[in-house]
């Protein structure tokens, strides 16, 4: 498996992955009201970086972290995700680990996300990573927070956001 900065051309796959991954939650969730899932293409634009994990030619997995405030400051891991046929493989924690690696070497300070605190494979994955929950959220989490409301996150469960210092 190879984990690389995502090609143009790994870039159609990015949605499909994530759509896939997000029916893994069917089983301990309502997903009906989240919708379509960002184009690779839409998540290409946004500043920060796009990791793939490929398997030859196709990619099994994605790693998409977002710079909030430039170097010094935080990335935040808007999301990772693996097709099912390729979870529990350790993909994800690759993934996760090159994403916080890449992102030191970018010279950003630590790596935030939010994720659901009860589901074995968010909070506590992500703790066994050396994620540690805030206390308190930073304020340029509010517009994640109220994204979050829009789809009916909350209702499946708590929330919450998770930091992991890089230095």
């Amino acid at each position: 498996m190879e984990i690389r900065l995502a090609l143009p051309t790994d870039l159609a796959s990015v949605q499909g992955i994530e759509e896939a991954s997000d029916q893994v939650f069917a089983s301990v969730m309502d997903v009906s009201l989240w919708g379509s899932a960002p184009t690779g293409q839409e998540r290409a634009t946004e500043p920060g970086f796009l990791l793939v994990a490929a398997e030859g030619d196709e990619v099994v997995g994605f790693a998409h972290v977002v710079d909030v405030d430039g170097p010094g400051g935080p990335a935040h891991l808007e999301q990772i995700a693996v097709l099912p046929d390729r979870s529990r493989r350790g993909v994800g924690s690759v993934l996760l680990e090159q994403a916080c690696r890449y992102a030191a070497e970018r010279g950003f300070a630590q790596v935030t996300l939010r994720t659901f605190r009860d589901v074995p494979w968010n909070a506590p994955f992500y703790a066994g990573h050396g994620f540690v929950v805030m206390a308190d959220e930073p304020d340029w989490m509010g517009p994640l927070r109220a994204a979050e409301e829009r789809i009916g996150l909350p209702r499946n469960g708590v929330r919450v956001a998770m930091v992991r210092p890089l230095t």
